[in-house]
């Protein structure tokens, strides 16, 4: 059976060597909540993470949609450990980093339950270069989300951050389209500066324009900045409908503005984001 996507504006990883932190994350409301065991733990206490997150999440399933476990990557001293674990876990799935071989994928979905859900990471050279076949594989094969990684591109590069981002601007935009042709829901690169919702933000409205369905979230305060950027307003909202009306009508012109088959592509994807559907059309 062939899991369901995840469709998430908000995609919060929690620390695994925190698990009195998984209970908590509730009061933020995120659509999916990550237990990560890649990055957020230091390679001496991967076991111990691994142990005391699963733990966690037995007593509590943490107040979300979908609640998920980033494993570390193939290859690592820890990735059959954490596949194991995790296929027996209270969980909705796996988020599986560092993906560059649809292999990566078949194995991880072969040792999980039927309809277990994955989204994949993709965030280094290789993934990226080859992120239309990766996306675009069929069946089982296609991942249920991606999320696209700057940091981790930039580090496998040798390359620099910088906060314009213009280094990670052609990967972040070919992810996206890759994600876009092969109908996989897309999640944008982390905002570091957890603090700083203003930045956040501003990174949010740019991926949201680039295409992207939803954002990584590193810090709880960064899911309700997620959340405006990616649920359309109320005005947006009503300018889509009054697209769709005047198209009906064979109205060519709103508000001064030429109405054409992009624009009511567009307008039908606000409403779809807000969850009002295509009634209009």
């Amino acid at each position: 059976m062939t899991a369901s996507p995840v469709l998430a504006r908000s995609l919060l990883f929690v620390p695994g060597g925190r698990p009195e932190m998984v209970a908590k994350v509730a009061r933020c409301r995120p659509d999916v909540v990550v237990v990560d065991l890649e990055d957020a733990v230091a390679p001496g206490e991967k076991e111990r993470a691994r142990a005391g997150a699963l733990a966690a999440l037995r007593a509590e399933r943490p107040g979300a949609g979908v609640v998920l476990v980033r494993i570390n990557p193939p290859g690592t001293a820890w990735y059959a450990a954490d596949l194991a674990a995790v296929a027996d876990a209270p969980v909705d799935g796996v988020v599986l980093p560092k993906y560059e071989r649809v292999e990566q994928l078949r194995q991880v979905r072969a040792a999980l339950p039927a309809g277990s859900r994955v989204v994949v990471g993709v965030e280094s050279a290789l993934g990226v270069a080859d992120a239309r076949p990766l996306l675009a594989a069929e069946g089982e094969d296609r991942p249920d989300a991606v999320y696209f990684g700057a940091e981790d591109l930039i580090a496998d590069l040798g390359g620099r951050r910088t906060p314009g981002g213009l280094e990670v601007l052609h990967a972040r935009s070919h992810v996206c389209l890759a994600a876009h042709l092969a109908g996989v829901p897309s999640i944008d690169q982390a905002v570091v500066a957890v603090r700083d919702t203003d930045v956040f933000r501003t990174d949010a409205e740019q991926g949201r324009d680039l295409g992207y369905h939803g954002k990584i979230c590193l810090h709880p305060l960064q899911v309700e900045a997620a959340h405006l950027v990616f649920t359309p307003s109320a005005e947006e909202s009503a300018r889509a409908r009054e697209v769709l009306a005047a198209a009906a009508a064979g109205v060519g012109v709103v508000d001064g503005q030429m109405v054409d088959a992009a624009h009511i592509t567009m307008a039908r994807g606000v409403l779809a984001r807000a969850g009002i559907g295509r009634a209009e059309a």
